[in-house]
């Protein structure tokens, strides 16, 4: 599994399709904002809308256009350009998803409407190295490459509705997350990030080696290996593509390992210590305490605690 792909599944990440959007003439959706751990997002199939948020950004959209909001964003969907009011809004059911439209006659807008959901924690490495609106424009007459294939896919399960197409669009809802990040992450002039260092050939090595054994002793020289770097080089090109030392970075992916392995409640505070390279529990509590807030055993049992809420015993009867 190379780095990015261990990232996202240490994210848990899932995505779904919520509703289908066939509407005309004047309109006006408000979203509230998301929950904690959702990410809601737009996919244009045919015709022009804008997205306005409440800082005053607004997003032009057309067709092909894919627009996620990473933090959950309130926003408001409307009709682009002035036309005459449309009649009311209803919902009904074309056998895969409910759908929102405001006309019998032909829709001007065709809009699929989902949110990808993930762990807090593991995926903050990702989503807080994404803008607030990540708006990418997919015209389907522009090539073949995956994202484009994605789409068109998409377009056509959701335009044929045949056995099996909710599941189909469910899973590649999953695969267009990771093919934007790919894209944006290729984009010219963003910020450096861990999402950059995992677009980088020879440094997500590096990364993917702290993630598949954060109990090593890595140092800088020892990880600059994994990149078939020099020492200086390697430090050099992972400040400048990551906005930080390969050493910090080690030390984030270590307190997320532990933090999911703590969350799982299968292994006692000391063996998750040794598990993500700590010697002594003293060592590790400190470190974890610092960087999430709250003590491990504290944190184990907030989950363990939220678990049996979930999750009640039954009673004899």
């Amino acid at each position: 599994m190379d780095a990015f792909s261990r990232v996202v599944d240490l994210a848990q990440l899932h995505g779904s399709l919520d509703l289908r959007c066939q509407l005309g003439g004047s309109f006006a959706l408000d979203h509230e904002p998301a929950p904690m751990g959702e990410a809601p997002f737009h996919l244009v199939l045919a015709g022009r809308a804008a997205v306005q948020l409440p800082v005053g950004h607004t997003a032009s959209l057309g067709a092909g256009d894919f627009l996620m909001l990473p933090r959950g964003s309130a926003h408001r969907m409307r009709s682009a350009g002035r036309k005459p009011p449309a009649g009311p809004m209803r919902m009904q059911m074309d056998g895969m998803l409910p759908v929102r439209r405001n006309t019998d006659g032909d829709a001007e807008l065709d809009l699929l409407c989902g949110r990808f959901t993930y762990a807090t924690g593991p995926a903050d490495l990702i989503m807080s190295a994404l803008p607030d609106v990540l708006h990418l424009s997919l015209p389907p007459t522009i090539g073949r490459d995956g994202l484009h294939g994605i789409v068109a896919l998409l377009r056509s399960e959701v335009h044929h509705a045949q056995p099996g197409a909710l599941a189909v669009v469910t899973a590649l809802s999953q695969a267009l997350f990771v093919l934007v990040l790919r894209a944006h992450a290729q984009r010219e002039g963003i910020p450096a990030s861990l999402l950059v260092l995992l677009g980088d050939r020879r440094l997500s090595r590096a990364v993917l080696a702290m993630l598949q054994h954060p109990e090593q002793p890595w140092t800088v020289a020892t990880l600059a290996e994994q990149a078939l770097m020099s020492r200086a080089t390697f430090a050099r090109h992972f400040a400048l593509r990551g906005g930080t030392s390969p050493l910090e970075l080690l030390t984030l992916l270590r307190m997320q390992l532990a933090r999911d392995l703590l969350a799982q409640g299968k292994m006692s505070t000391s063996d998750v210590a040794e598990r993500v390279g700590y010697a002594s529990d003293s060592a590790f509590g400190k470190v974890f305490a610092q960087r999430m807030g709250v003590t491990p055993a504290a944190f184990r049992r907030h989950f363990t605690s939220a678990r049996l809420l979930a999750h009640p015993r039954r009673t004899a009867h």
